[in-house]
């Protein structure tokens, strides 16, 4: 059995790409059957567009409350009745009425538990750790708090800045999210 992957991105689109040229390589074991955003017109559905895949954008200013574009979200994963939702750079907390609804992966650019949310990698250099990395973990209804499947730790440099950190972590956390969803995917 293939997986139905639905992949749910905010931004440029790189770990959708990563995960879209994954999921072409035979012997994957998922396909992504959908891909949506929070912010029409991003670069990353374009990338989806590209590849074939159908798109879809719940924007929250088109809904008269975050509980509406929660409800509104979550019916447009439904319609496509993914196996996984695939959190790829999205930068909206979910309701917890839809992170218990379907079976949902995410990557945060730290070593969890340490440093969750919006600014792990700023969080990080302001404490002068020596270490961080990146974490692949389930969501749940917490912040950056579900179970953790897969972790990559990468060195904190003299003089790093957010953007030469965040570079590095960037590297080493596409091919573990990749191989986390092989995991998964096969164990469907």
């Amino acid at each position: 059995m293939t997986a139905r992957l639905l992949v749910l991105a905010s931004g440029l689109g790189s770990t959708l790409q990563a995960v879209l040229d994954a999921a072409a390589e035979p012997g994957f074991g998922g396909s992504v059957v959908a891909a949506g955003t929070d912010r029409p017109g991003s670069p990353a559905m374009r990338r989806a567009e590209s590849a074939g895949v159908p798109t879809f954008a719940v924007a929250l200013a088109d809904h008269p409350d975050r509980a509406a574009w929660d409800a509104a979200l979550a019916d447009a994963l439904a319609g496509y009745r993914p196996d996984l939702v695939v959190l790829a750079g999205f930068m909206r907390v979910l309701a917890a009425g839809t992170v218990t609804r379907f079976d949902m992966v995410n990557t945060h650019p730290s070593l969890l538990p340490s440093f969750p949310g919006a600014h792990a990698i700023e969080d990080a250099l302001a404490h002068g750790v020596k270490v961080t990395g990146v974490t692949v973990h389930r969501v749940d209804a917490g912040l950056d708090s579900g179970p953790i499947l897969a972790q990559a730790a990468v060195p904190v440099l003299d003089g790093d800045t957010a953007d030469t950190l965040r570079e590095r972590i960037q590297a080493m956390e596409k091919p573990l999210f990749i191989d986390t969803i092989r995991q998964l995917c096969g164990s469907m």
